[in-house]
């Protein structure tokens, strides 16, 4: 009988020992996972950054994060309303998100950088160069809490303007039109100043600063006769009339130098360009290795790494335009 209670206490005792294991495997199992929180940045509007977004969500998700899952996402857009940067910025802050995403040029990063000094900052490779532009020490080591990718706008504007001279063997003036409130655009403005001194070309710079002045520069443009148009780094209100410019560029039979694919697909003539859709890729790569801990003043600035040369066929027809074949085939995409 002795024997036989012991038995039964060590069962009871083994019993007990499985009960409370299985216990605490299901506490642990209802523990709530972290919900990341990612802020998200940009001067522009929603509909306008959708082509964007979806490569960075779908990178996201390979990487293991899942909106509303283990993700969320607080979006803020300007809406072309630049002074409303700062406020949408502190509102990131306010929420306390483990990292921010800005998604435009210098005048974003800015605004976010301004806002904090702690939270994660990552460019997506839109603007100056960061160095220059006071926002790391180095692209090798930022320094700070800002680190992502660069694409060093203003210096593209010189093979942009080779290009366009390429594509159209007579041009010999070209129309700048760009908005003096953007950094970027500014500084782009002054490259190709530079680059159209060793191409032989006459520049002549048109600002923009508001829809009110986009008929009159157009008028003055067209007694200045330029034989081509090129539109630098853009921002949220060269953005918002790109159509508009596209058209009066094709009404005029200027051929167009864009900063985009999209303007582009909308009617002008070429782009030359960061691949923006490889860069938001690659911004989830930043995200995750912050959200795993890293420091972004440790993690080097990536320089864009792909880059895009679109020409719009169709647009070259409508303008009287022949390609040569030799810049058609360096085109990653013509379309027709």
């Amino acid at each position: 009988m002795r024997h036989e209670g012991r038995g039964n206490r060590k069962l009871i005792g083994v019993g007990l020992c499985t009960l409370f294991l299985a216990l605490g495997f299901s506490a642990e199992a209802q523990q709530p996972k972290k919900i990341s929180r990612i802020g998200y940045l940009a001067s522009g509007d929603r509909a306008d950054d959708y082509a964007r977004l979806e490569p960075f969500r779908l990178a996201l998700r390979d990487l293991g994060y899942v909106e509303r899952q283990n993700i969320t996402i607080e979006y803020r857009y300007a809406e072309g309303k630049l002074d409303r940067l700062p406020e949408l910025a502190t509102e990131l802050v306010s929420l306390k998100v483990d990292v921010i995403v800005v998604a435009a040029g210098d005048l974003v990063v800015r605004a976010a950088k301004n806002a904090t000094k702690t939270i994660p900052i990552v460019m997506t490779g839109v603007g100056s160069d960061p160095v220059n532009a006071g926002f790391v020490e180095s692209l090798a080591r930022p320094g700070s809490n800002i680190t992502g990718l660069t694409a060093f706008g203003t210096e593209l504007g010189g093979k942009r303007l080779e290009l366009l001279k390429e594509a159209v063997p007579k041009l010999a003036r070209v129309a700048i039109l760009y908005d003096p409130a953007i950094p970027s655009a500014v500084r782009d403005v002054k490259g190709v100043q530079t680059a159209a001194l060793e191409l032989k070309l006459t520049v002549q710079p048109w600002e923009v600063r508001g829809t009110e002045e986009l008929g009159r520069v157009f008028a003055a443009m067209g007694k200045q006769r330029a034989d081509g148009i090129y539109v630098p780094s853009a921002g949220p209100f060269m953005r918002a009339n790109e159509k508009r410019i596209v058209g009066f560029a094709l009404k005029s039979r200027l051929p167009s130098m864009c900063n985009n694919r999209a303007a582009v697909e909308a009617g002008g003539l070429m782009s030359y360009t960061a691949d923006t859709l490889d860069a938001y890729r690659r911004v989830a790569w930043f995200v995750d290795k912050i959200l795993k801990g890293a420091k972004p003043a440790e993690l080097p600035v990536e320089q864009a790494m792909k880059f895009e040369f679109v020409i719009n066929l169709k647009t070259a027809n409508q303008i009287g335009l022949t390609i040569p074949q030799s810049v058609l085939y360096r085109a990653d995409k013509v379309i027709k």
